[in-house]
């Protein structure tokens, strides 16, 4: 049996009134639930694994058809994110246009959130729930025994026209067992981004679900229950990526220093492993302290992106950040002191927000001096307790994720938080907000003077060159 992964294109993205500036997370990273698969695929059964990264290859979609006309394939599975579902949709017409018997699968948060509306979208014949490596590989060892897949937990599919259903799967607790992503089934030279000084860039999670109540976010399939690789094992993945010629890495976890002490471990270990890497995590301002940060420095990590979301001590409160102010002005202080580059994540459009709010929160940003923001406008997204609050409160009219995950349609606008703003008023703020962070003369010089490689200077001119021309 011949298995395809395909990360689909973002052609048809439904969240057009976010501006992005930082790139670290859009297109130019591999896609890593894919590679957990197919690496847990090829070290626990002998079926030929495929990886099609449609993204990284700018592929369109005559020249997917072209592509999976070369490829052999039984089974297809697809990660299923809500913003990307009419690409996703697109890609399975095309995948049973040229094997109407292959079977898809879908899984990731959207297929996790809504599995009902999902296994009803045509061509899809199997949906996983949850950590998909387990599941998906007795999925296949047992692709048309539906008496034996009735009793893997993680799965929908229908029998006899009856749904089926049976049930999430417990959380994988020992995170070690699983065998490293599959990068060498992409074209990992091509993977890059702008926060970075060399290429090729990975991205890593060196831990599991998130222990923070933060209302406008939700992994789903990951979970709330915070599970952790251990530092050998973390520190192994960096090392194999050295030895393929990758040493820049994104730390994904959502939280990296939840335990600190592990992450002491792991600089530890990089230091004395003596391995040459540049690496980014991401980080609460209330995890982190000196100690913690001079580990950091000297094990190669160069930035901290930071949670921030807003400027005033009364949104924080709303968005249960769980942080203040102050907290945050010392940890960017520290982080500085230290010598480590820092992203700041803000958004505008929350929940009682005025003007005025908004506001303060541009001047937090040039408080701040961060080297880089990233600044969205709140989209409520499934699953979460903000898109809960304003279903009740009448603020967001009605369930319109459900609607579209029933119906994906590219005429579709994703709500936002409209108490006290238009979309448009919000995006011209959002565009106010950008180019007084970016464009200030200070800013560009000190910028400048950090630039290393002609490479960064073109990413960065690109960037500073999207900033000016916002509308």
């Amino acid at each position: 049996m011949e298995i395809l992964l395909i990360n689909p294109p973002s052609e048809n993205e439904i969240i057009g009134n976010n501006p992005e500036i930082i790139e670290e997370e859009r297109g130019c990273n591999p896609p890593l639930g894919l590679l957990y698969l197919a690496g847990y695929l090829e070290t626990n059964s002998s079926y030929k694994i495929n990886v099609l990264d449609c993204q990284v290859e700018e592929l369109s979609y005559p020249q997917i058809e072209n592509r999976l006309m070369q490829i052999n394939f039984d089974v297809v599975g697809l990660t299923a994110m809500t913003f990307t579902m009419l690409d996703v949709i697109k890609t399975i017409q095309i995948v049973k246009k040229i094997n109407k018997n292959a079977k898809v699968v879908l899984g990731g948060p959207h297929a996790h959130l809504f599995p009902d509306e999902t296994i009803q979208l045509d061509g899809v014949d199997y949906v996983v729930l949850g950590e998909g490596e387990e599941t998906f590989l007795q999925l296949v060892d047992h692709i048309d025994d539906f008496n034996v897949l009735r009793k893997i937990p993680g799965l929908v599919f229908y029998q006899d026209g009856n749904l089926v259903n049976t049930g999430i799967r417990d959380f994988i607790r020992d995170l070690d067992r699983l065998p490293f992503p599959a990068r060498h089934l992409t074209p990992y030279h091509k993977y890059s981004s702008l926060l970075a000084r060399r290429t090729p860039v990975t991205i890593m999670m060196t831990s599991r679900g998130c222990p923070y109540q933060c209302t406008f976010c939700d992994r789903p399939q990951l979970g709330k229950l915070f599970r952790a690789r251990s530092t050998g094992n973390v520190v192994d993945e960096m090392e194999t990526c050295t030895r393929m010629g990758i040493h820049e890495f994104i730390m994904y976890d959502d939280t990296f220093t939840v335990k600190r002490d592990r992450a002491k471990g792991i600089c530890d270990e990089i230091v004395r492993r003596k391995l040459d890497v540049g690496w980014d995590i991401r980080a609460r301002v209330d995890t982190i302290d000196d100690e913690l940060l001079t580990k950091l420095k000297k094990a190669g990590c160069r930035g901290i992106h930071y949670g921030v979301e807003a400027g005033t001590e009364k949104i924080l409160k709303i968005l249960n950040k769980g942080i203040h102010l102050d907290q945050i002005e010392n940890a960017f202080r520290m982080t500085r002191k230290h010598g480590l580059m820092t992203l700041a994540y803000f958004m505008i459009g929350n929940p009682t927000e005025t003007r005025e709010d908004i506001l303060e929160t541009f001047a937090f940003t040039k408080k701040l001096d961060a080297d880089f923001i990233h600044m969205t406008i709140l989209t409520p997204f499934p699953g979460t307790k903000i898109y809960f609050d304003g279903l009740k409160k009448g603020i967001i009219i009605r369930d319109y994720w459900r609607e579209f995950a029933s119906n994906p349609t590219s005429d579709f606008t994703p709500p936002h938080w409209n108490e006290n703003f238009t979309l448009d008023e919000l995006h011209e703020l959002l565009i106010t907000g950008y180019q007084q962070f970016y464009t200030r003369p200070g800013y560009i010089l000190k910028r400048l003077t950090k630039i290393r490689s002609l490479g960064e200077l073109r990413r960065k001119l690109r960037a500073g060159i999207k900033v000016i021309l916002m509308k």
